[in-house]
């Protein structure tokens, strides 16, 4: 008779912390997976903790805790089926980044992470020891591998343990959404694949944590990389896969293949849902946008909207006497068309007060960006007022463009908790605001169909900040600043190389400069949504006080 063994995957959104609640969620799904007649449910990497702890992890209460946590659930409900769940562990005075398999009302074995990432945004080898090697381990027919996510993205972990007879892998992973991240999964899981010829589960958890957004879209291999399920990205769900016996040794049943989005919706989700349990996670049920007419905060606002829903979105329109009225209406109509809350603010009488305390000292000197800058931390200054007195998250705006040349005002447009645009050049703005006004989804809290004003994507980009002002007469035009910063920042290209390509040696001299220059501003900017291998926070760290230049000689 043939052998079966059904496995259940619980691609699932724990909480940093939150122990207790993170055990109830696996709790649940292992009554699930017990009434559904599982011999095994398997949770992704560090789930009882959450994940990423960062330095968290270095205290050894927290560890302590966590660890009792999943001998709570081992004893309560590690009866009539295994449970694999990712933690903490403490051992020798070391902590380990751990996989416990729970069966029998205990902890049947632990694995201990061997390979720590320590590149991008992780730092596992400041916070974890390395573990030692680990074969594999028996649930009822099935002898099971468990490289623990950097693991499996190394041969020496799997064919260890397709050496010391591991009949199926399974990868439990806390792997963080880029573009493009879900096609080297693939590829890098199929080379493994191949190499033990096992079949493979790897298993990735979702939901937002900071600046990560975890996608899940986990999936699961058979022999010469046969896709033989693949659960949906970004989805909390619990899947039963069923493997059994043929004369090659075991093999997953076809299971369902979940649609995988495209780019521009993949990262509209992960800011949504960055946004939207960065939040939760926090405490706030609603959040506030300073609308400005223009198209990062109607970005922004939308993104709100459909994160926390319009009646937990408060768009606030702040104008001066240089705000066109052009602006005006389509800030309202925005917020018409979100069905979101609309205050004006006009911040006329405050500006010349700041300008009347100021003009003894500032006699005879020259108005510049000095006044200009007056008008956003005005801004700054009523919307962390409205955010405090209603509890309302104060969302900022700027996108990545702006962020990496410095070109917005630190406590002015910079003030507020969090920022879902962060890690998107302008030029892809305007082209994720057109997706959106095309497409509408089942997770989308907001209304659908064209949500943002068609004048708020056509018209030139300006802040407003004196007459006749646009972002052209400070920066390139963003279609060519965009992609010198895509070379400097996330292709970490020499000088010589962009000029190479056919640009001007001086723009790109000039960006190079503006970037340096503004590393102070991000570093006191908000967190927000990481959508590239190369966004400006854990994965790209700079001195504040730098003053070498790239000379962009060619060697």
């Amino acid at each position: 008779m043939a052998k079966t063994f059904r496995l259940a995957l619980a691609q699932l959104n724990p909480t940093v912390g939150a122990l207790e609640f993170n055990y109830r969620k696996a709790a649940e799904a292992t009554q699930f997976a017990r009434d559904s007649g599982s011999d095994m449910i398997a949770f992704p990497e560090m789930f009882i903790a959450g994940y990423p702890v960062q330095d968290l992890v270095t205290k050894i209460a927290f560890v302590k805790d966590c660890m009792q946590w999943v001998r709570r659930l081992a004893e309560t409900h590690a009866h009539g089926i295994g449970i694999g769940i990712g933690g903490p562990c403490l051992t020798n005075s070391r902590i380990f980044n751990a996989y416990f398999v729970l069966a029998k009302g205990d902890i049947k074995t632990t694995i201990l992470k061997h390979h720590l990432p320590n590149r991008g945004v992780f730092d596992e080898v400041r916070q974890f020891a390395k573990g030692p090697l680990k074969g594999p381990y028996q649930i009822g027919p099935l002898r099971i591998g468990n490289p623990i996510c950097e693991d499996a993205w190394y041969e020496d972990v799997c064919e260890m343990h397709a050496e010391s007879g591991a009949q199926l892998l399974l990868v439990p992973n806390g792997s963080p959404y880029y573009r493009r991240k879900m096609e080297r999964r693939i590829n890098a899981m199929v080379a493994r694949v191949v190499e033990t010829n096992l079949p493979l589960v790897y298993l990735n958890m979702v939901g937002g944590q900071d600046d990560q957004v975890f996608d899940g879209g986990s999936f699961v291999l058979n022999r010469g990389g046969e896709l033989a399920a693949q659960l949906p990205p970004f989805e909390e769900r619990t899947e039963i896969v069923e493997f059994a016996t043929n004369n090659q040794g075991w093999f997953a049943r076809q299971g369902q293949l979940a649609r995988i989005p495209g780019e521009y919706e993949q990262d509209y989700r992960a800011m949504t849902d960055g946004l939207r349990d960065y939040a939760r996670k926090s405490g706030f049920r609603a959040a506030l946008v300073g609308l400005s007419g223009g198209i990062d905060s109607a970005l922004v606002a939308t993104i709100c909207a459909d994160a926390l829903g319009a009646d937990n979105t408060r768009c606030v329109l702040l104008p001066s006497r240089y705000t066109s009225q052009s602006s005006r209406d389509d800030a309202r109509e925005l917020a018409d068309r979100l069905g979101s809350r609309f205050e004006e603010i006009d911040i006329g009488l405050a500006q010349q007060a700041v300008t009347e305390s100021l003009a003894s000292l500032f006699t005879g000197l020259a108005t510049d960006s000095t006044e200009e800058n007056v008008q956003a931390r005005l801004r700054g200054l009523l919307l962390m007022a409205i955010s405090n007195k209603f509890g309302e998250l104060l969302l900022t705006t700027g996108n990545k463009s702006e962020a990496a040349v410095g070109y917005a005002t630190i406590y002015g447009d910079m003030a507020g908790g969090y920022n879902p645009i962060k890690d998107l050049y302008k030029s892809r703005v305007f082209t994720t605001c057109r997706w959106r006004n095309r497409h509408h989804r089942e997770w989308m809290n907001g209304p659908s169909g064209q949500v943002i004003p068609q004048n708020i994507i056509e018209k030139a980009p300006t802040a407003e900040l004196r007459p006749d002002q646009k972002d052209s007469d400070s920066l390139p035009p963003y279609d060519i600043l965009d992609q010198i910063l895509d070379k400097l920042i996330d292709g970490d290209q020499p000088v010589s190389r962009v000029v190479e390509e056919g640009f001007d040696m001086e723009t790109v001299k000039r960006v190079e400069q503006m970037i340096y220059g503004a590393e102070y501003k991000r570093f006191q900017s908000a967190p927000g949504v990481r959508l590239t291998g190369r966004a400006l926070w854990l994965d790209r760290r700079y001195p504040i006080v730098n003053v070498w230049r790239d000379s962009g000689q060619i060697d």
